[in-house]
């Protein structure tokens, strides 16, 4: 197995990889990549079983060939290389990696890649397609409501609800939830699925904005296809909760402010807040609204006070500051609306207009006032 291949072109196919791969005292040859080479194409295979990452690239090829190569020893290699030609000679009987650059050469020991695991089949499947702008959108908008709790593993990941001309992503904790909608054609099938975090952050951190991406799914894998790239992510088997029953539909107070003057008081404010209840309260009148935050134990306190917009009866409301403010650096919009009922009710938090064809809902539930 011989080719040759530009170290910055390699080096950035197998960093898009290298998420996957880690210590694996079960099976150390989920330590390496799995390069097989076929007809001038190279296929980098990395898995840790729960996410499979495979990814290809042009290469001049004298003789083709599969081996399995220790990611860190490669990559680290590869780092410390300026850009140029290098040539990988693989003598796959000995198992033995020969790397040559202009400024020398490289021995590293291989593995069989009869070794490495067998990739989960595409069987059963059904297909979705989508824009890589929208589902990065996606992503970026639910991951951080995710739960990282191990008793609530529905939780650990984002629900994908296939409707009949619209997909929604959930993702909740308990404390917040974050649900996007957009719209799609006529999708064939109406289903659900969970997706763990960690699967989608790597998948996001993969995709660009122009990749059309290809979604096919069963009962067990999620499989994303889009460029150069497939990914492929187990499937959290678990029911997702009933998270229509837990928003509130009845919130006739509304409060519009400029998101990003809310998030800079939200920040100064924070900063006197007690550290175990990041409470923070806002006090809600028309034309005003006064944020104020204080910690007992140290005499810490701070109080703002910004304009605003107001519709409904003068409120009382306490928040954790940490929700508050994830949620406003991931909504895109100069205005926002908080939209409440009474004090001990969570709160809907949204853009002031939603974008045509799309819609974003965040929840956010109170913070006891007294706590």
């Amino acid at each position: 197995m011989k080719f040759s291949v530009s170290s910055s072109d390699l080096l950035k196919k197998l960093t898009l990889a290298t998420g996957v791969v880690g210590a694996n005292t079960v099976m150390p040859i989920l330590e390496d990549y799995l390069f097989s080479l076929t007809d001038n194409t190279l296929t980098i295979t990395a898995s840790n079983l729960e996410v499979t990452i495979i990814t290809t690239l042009e290469v001049n090829a004298e003789e083709d060939g599969q081996i399995a190569i220790t990611a860190k020893i490669l990559l680290d290699t590869l780092k410390a290389l300026p850009e140029q030609p290098i040539t990988f000679d693989v003598d796959l009987g000995a198992r033995s990696v020969s790397i040559a650059s202009a400024y020398g050469k490289y021995k590293l020991a291989g593995d069989s890649a009869d070794d490495f695991p067998e990739l989960p089949a595409l069987e059963n499947a059904n297909t979705i397609s989508l824009p890589g702008s929208t589902l990065i959108s996606s992503l970026g908008k639910t991951l951080f409501a995710t739960s990282s709790d191990e008793l609530r593993i529905a939780m650990q990941g984002v629900y994908f609800q296939i409707e009949e001309s619209s997909i929604i992503f959930v993702a909740t904790d308990a404390h917040k939830l974050v649900k996007y909608t957009f719209q799609t054609n006529k999708n064939d099938k109406i289903d659900s699925f969970i997706i763990p975090k960690k699967g989608l952050s790597l998948l996001k951190n993969a995709l660009k904005d122009d990749d059309e991406v290809v979604l096919s799914y069963n009962k067990k894998n999620a499989f994303f296809s889009f460029g150069e790239t497939d990914v492929i992510i187990r499937l959290i088997d678990a029911k997702y909760p009933d998270y229509n029953t837990v928003i509130p539909y009845d919130n006739p107070n509304f409060l519009t402010l400029d998101r990003a003057s809310f998030q800079s008081s939200l920040r100064r404010i924070a900063i006197y807040a007690n550290k175990s209840t990041n409470q923070v309260v806002m006090n809600i009148s028309d034309g005003s609204l006064t944020i104020s935050a204080q910690d007992l134990d140290f005499s810490n306190e701070a109080t703002e006070q910004m304009a605003c917009e107001y519709s409904g009866e003068a409120m009382n409301i306490g928040f954790n500051a940490k929700f508050l403010g994830e949620m406003l650096s991931v909504l895109d919009t100069d205005q926002i609306r908080l939209k409440l009922s009474t004090p001990n009710r969570a709160g809907i938090l949204e853009r002031a207009e939603q974008p045509e064809g799309e819609e974003l809902l965040m929840l956010v539930m109170p913070v006891m006032l007294g706590n």
